[in-house]
């Protein structure tokens, strides 16, 4: 079940590093934003690292969400 729980989360967070947006990696994925932050919160307490910069309404991904991404 945790696998489940982490694909999930790599998913919400490459839809919304591909978007730039929650509501549309919303819409691609046909959840709701707020199950898209939440899985990105999952994945992010998983590796210990902030991967988005939320301070505009456009998310932006830091450092080790760069990282991540390839």
């Amino acid at each position: 079940m945790a696998r489940i729980a982490h694909l999930k989360a790599v998913q919400a967070f490459e839809a919304v590093a591909r978007t730039g947006s929650v509501t549309l990696a919303a819409v691609d994925l046909s959840i709701s934003q707020s199950a898209v932050s939440y899985h990105i919160q999952v994945l992010e307490t998983a590796l210990g690292v902030n991967l988005l910069d939320r301070r505009s309404r456009n998310v932006c991904l830091t450092e080790a969400g760069l990282r991540l991404l390839p």
